[in-house]
């Protein structure tokens, strides 16, 4: 069966985040017009990530490879959208956003793009400075954050996905070269600000939020850095 969209959430040791998660998804799924699908890619969770999705109906797939762009492009393979939606397991998105998302590529104007970020909460002042850096630059610059990402099918599958050479920011150069697609087609990569992915806040305290923001001017302006797994620690450990 064919589907108009597919929503796929990456799950490396979720079970706590992903039951919220997935209600919240369905709830945004259920006001819109278009059928679509979830998809919970399980990159290989010690946890019972994986039984969580199945009790919610989602369709499993499994990632053994514990890499984000790797989960995130198993999930594309096992698609059956024509467009695709890429939402981290603890992220929400509201009706609104995922019906703007939608409405921007059917449209024909947008061949992909992502929406300005909020927290669910913000523990200091530098973390919200951080975060405002990240939402101007993601507008001027076109690029979406990696918790929320949707993109036609043959966009994604002309630029050969989300780049497997890196361990983190895979999003930033599917952004530029998916823009560079879209541009030569008359399309924009669309950045939606009016209705936010409301993201968890835990990294904020797992991590200094400078900490945070010289990582992203790294990935943005330094981005070789991330072909290299063990820089990349920040996306792959979790406090004990």
């Amino acid at each position: 069966m064919a589907f108009d969209y597919s929503i796929i959430i990456p799950a490396y040791n979720e079970e706590t985040w992903l039951p919220e998660t997935l209600s919240v998804v369905k709830q945004a799924m259920a006001e819109q017009s278009l059928s679509g699908e979830v998809i919970v890619v399980d990159n290989n969770s010690t946890d019972a990530t994986a039984e969580v999705a199945k009790q919610a109906g989602t369709y499993l797939v499994f990632e053994a490879f514990n890499q984000i762009s790797r989960a995130r492009n198993r999930g594309a393979g096992a698609a059956k959208g024509r467009y695709l939606v890429f939402v981290d397991a603890d992220t929400h998105i509201s009706p609104e956003l995922l019906n703007t998302a939608l409405s921007n590529l059917e449209g024909g104007h947008c061949c992909g793009g992502g929406a300005r970020v909020a927290f669910d909460h913000l523990p200091s002042t530098a973390a919200r400075y951080g975060l405002s850096l990240w939402n101007s630059l993601s507008r001027k610059l076109h690029l979406a954050a990696g918790c929320f990402v949707y993109i036609r099918r043959d966009a994604f599958e002309a630029v050969g996905g989300f780049s497997q050479a890196v361990y983190a920011s895979e999003e930033i150069w599917l952004s530029r070269q998916a823009r560079s697609w879209g541009r030569e087609r008359g399309q924009e990569f669309c950045i939606i600000d009016n209705n936010p992915a409301i993201s968890s806040g835990r990294k904020m305290e797992w991590f200094g939020p400078w900490q945070q923001t010289s990582l992203l001017l790294l990935v943005i302006f330094f981005p070789f850095f991330v072909r290299f797994r063990r820089l990349c620690s920040f996306w792959y450990r979790r406090p004990d």
